[in-house]
């Protein structure tokens, strides 16, 4: 089956998406658009996105920014002037979606908010992303996906029982928020396209829909007042699962999930005996013996190599899995048969390898067509194409400091 974009059209080829986020939740949001074919202009501050600074670089290229601007074109305006303002309205005018995540009220402070752009553009969806949302008490303050994973109760649930609240190693919070604000933009599009309707504004706080995942904790609490507590690597609602090590130093994962799986285990481990007990035969029963059960399930396991743990638990049908770095998803065949790894040419830094895209589509396939690009690289193409200035327009437009820094 061919799905390569040279023989089809990507889903959202005919979409212009102004992207005017930083960090990590608006642009991302904005790449995964990008990824399935909408045009994505991303327009940053003439000192360039912060993310730009995130993280390490390679030849003076900020990696990070390499993997979230991927496929936009890039434009610098310099939106606390009148004129960028203007630029940003024009452009406005003839897009489908805009991205931002600025305070709430600094869009309005430029005359660039929502009822100023859908008065420019009645078809326009907005997707406005913030730390807490556009109206409530801190609708005001600083938020980052740190305070989200915090606020939203992850933080309370995960890490050791007799340890602290653990916080991710990385942006949990923005790439949930990300992929949630996508399913919105996409509803949004959807009403307007099918139902001859209006564009609208879609308000997203970072602290929702993290807290929307962790499950029916909410629901558990409101009926029983139970608040889920820290377990480590297991599960309050079934054993064994945990990881565990190996006679060869290697980590190995198992779930139990299902109960015949849980079965499958406890046979392969020599206690088959504990299959007949009451408590065995629900998920919850299991993880109230979930002592006894890792010492079985562990014991067993660290008498031998991983490969031989594995051979065995796959051949009896149980789930199991390594515990992997990068380097090793990179290498591992699975991830290499789905071709979830793409090597992109690049004017920094050679070629650049990165995520793929996050699912395959038979009929509209995306692609991952370039890395992200130099500040301000496509501002002229994008003065020109689509507002139709002149050379000696968008010449005086750099000379003022509204479109600069000129692309090397």
């Amino acid at each position: 089956m061919d799905t390569s974009p040279s023989q089809k059209r990507m889903p959202l080829e005919g979409i212009r998406v102004l992207d005017l986020g930083t960090i990590i939740a608006a642009p991302y949001a904005a790449t995964l658009l990008a990824d399935w074919g909408a045009e994505v202009i991303k327009i940053e501050h003439p000192s360039g996105d912060s993310l730009r600074r995130a993280g390490p670089s390679v030849n003076g290229a900020g990696l990070t920014f390499k993997v979230y601007s991927r496929n936009k074109k890039n434009m610098v305006i310099n939106l606390s002037t009148p004129e960028g303002q203007d630029l940003l309205r024009r452009l406005a005018e003839k897009s489908d979606v805009l991205v931002e995540n600025f305070r709430p009220g600094v869009m309005e402070k430029w005359n660039l908010g929502w009822d100023e752009l859908h008065r420019i553009n009645p078809r326009l969806v907005m997707l406005r992303i913030s730390g807490f949302g556009q109206f409530g008490p801190k609708k005001d303050h600083a938020g980052f996906g740190t305070l989200a994973e915090s606020m939203s109760g992850f933080a309370h649930i995960n890490g050791y029982p007799d340890g602290s609240p653990t916080l991710p190693p990385f942006g949990l919070a923005d790439g949930i928020a990300a992929l949630s604000s996508v399913y919105a933009v996409m509803l949004a599009l959807y009403h307007r396209d099918t139902r001859n309707a209006p564009g609208q504004m879609i308000d997203v706080a970072l602290i929702e829909p993290i807290y929307h995942i962790l499950g029916s904790q909410t629901t558990v609490f409101d009926q029983t007042g139970f608040i889920q507590g820290r377990t480590g690597n297991r599960a309050v609602s079934n054993a064994p699962r945990n990881v565990y090590k190996t006679a060869d130093d290697q980590w190995l994962a198992i779930s139990t999930a299902a109960q015949t799986i849980a079965e499958r285990v406890m046979e392969l481990v020599g206690h088959p005996e504990v299959i007949s007990e009451p408590w065995f035969r629900s998920g919850s029963g299991r993880a109230k013996h979930a002592d006894m059960l890792d010492t079985y399930v562990g014991d067993w396991i660290r008498a031998r190599d991983a490969a031989t743990v594995t051979e065995a638990f796959t051949a009896a049908g149980a789930a199991i899995a390594p515990i992997y770095d990068v380097s090793q998803v990179i290498a591992d065949p699975q991830y290499q048969a789905l071709n979830s790894v793409v090597t992109l040419p690049d004017e920094d830094l050679g070629t650049v390898r990165m995520q793929n895209l996050l699912f395959r589509m038979s009929d509209t396939p995306g692609e991952v067509r370039h890395a992200g690009r130099r500040l301000g690289q496509d501002t002229d193409d994008v003065l020109a194409s689509i507002l139709g200035l002149a050379p000696a327009e968008i010449e005086r437009l750099h000379e003022a400091g509204v479109v600069h820094p000129r692309a090397e």
